[in-house]
């Protein structure tokens, strides 16, 4: 990565968990956005400054979604917010933040935390995806408008590598997915974990093994995005500026699903299954909260709470992809 945009660990510990790949949007490609989903319908603010424009936009037409969609711009105040640029000038920096309907009008100052409006469920969200408030960073001279474009972001912590065996009850459902109980979060609130997967190199998983299989931290890294439902996905490490040299392949319960250059993982045509039977993917993030456990993206298929489940991977000739 040439210029980054750091985002700090004071900033992430107010968010239940983030993702910075879970998205079939060009702004997430590379990780070029974050998302922070929050325990509220709040729509903080996650930087300092001064609030630029406003904008309504439309949105994808969509039963259980608003239609209108939301900008914010704020001139960040890299000072004040905790972020760190690297690789261009911190002056002139500026946050695209979605998914809130805006309190606030251009002039204002806000600082990390003020509420801006209450989030908004718009036709850009997938059914099964939760309220979250979406940022990204630019140049002031760059176009602040169209979707892509924005800056590779970096969340400044240590994201550690939870291991799986791919099986979990269900603790929640909705319509289109079920929550598993696993894995377990081993120190909620205190340590931003991630389901593990392995690089090459590493001890492979058996079909049907935990993810990875050994239990050195060397070659693990924290799977990010959706599996594999959508195109590409993240590998993050310990290290907050950790990236894969070159070209590795990625693995997860026993099966080679990506490959990863730098922090991206360009995922390979796999099917998740579950008890047997196809569903669409699992949605994989970052989490601090308590709740760390799989989730199933499962629009044609119904779980049951306190239902066992195993997940496994296959190579696939027509593999879901929603972008």
């Amino acid at each position: 990565m040439d210029a980054t945009v750091h985002v700090p660990a004071s900033t992430l510990r107010a968010y239940d968990r983030f993702s910075l790949y879970n998205s079939p949007y060009p702004a997430h490609d590379a990780g070029c956005a974050i998302d922070l989903y929050p325990e509220d319908n709040v729509g903080r603010s996650p930087v300092a400054g001064v609030v630029r424009e406003t904008r309504t936009v439309r949105a994808p037409g969509k039963p259980y979604a608003a239609d209108e969609e939301y900008l914010v711009l704020v001139d960040v105040d890299c000072e004040r917010s905790g972020v760190r640029v690297e690789g261009t000038d911190e002056e002139g920096l500026v946050a695209r933040i979605l998914h809130v309907q805006p309190a606030v009008d251009p002039g204002e100052t806000v600082a990390v935390g003020d509420p801006l409006g209450p989030m908004i469920r718009s036709g850009f969200f997938a059914p099964w995806v939760a309220n979250h408030v979406h940022v990204g960073f630019r140049r002031a001279e760059q176009n602040l408008h169209r979707a892509g474009g924005s800056l590779p972001v970096v969340a400044d912590v240590d994201v550690e590598s939870v291991s799986w065996n791919g099986i979990g009850t269900v603790v929640d459902v909705g319509d289109t997915y079920a929550l598993l109980d696993s894995p377990a979060h081993p120190d909620p609130g205190e340590r931003f974990v991630g389901i593990a997967g392995s690089l090459s190199g590493a001890a492979e998983a058996a079909a049907g093994g935990p993810s990875p299989a050994n239990d050195t931290a060397e070659n693990r890294i924290a799977l990010d995005g959706g599996l594999a439902h959508y195109a590409a996905g993240g590998a993050l490490g310990g290290d907050p500026s950790s990236a894969v040299a070159e070209r590795t392949p990625v693995s997860f319960l026993g099966q080679r699903v990506g490959d990863a250059d730098g922090r991206d993982v360009a995922w390979r045509d796999i099917d998740v299954v579950a008890n047997g039977e196809r569903i669409t993917g699992l949605s994989l993030f970052v989490s601090l909260g308590p709740a760390c456990g799989a989730k199933l993206v499962c629009p044609d298929r119904e779980f049951e709470v306190g239902e066992r489940v195993e997940v496994s991977l296959r190579e696939s000739e027509e593999p879901i992809r929603l972008g």
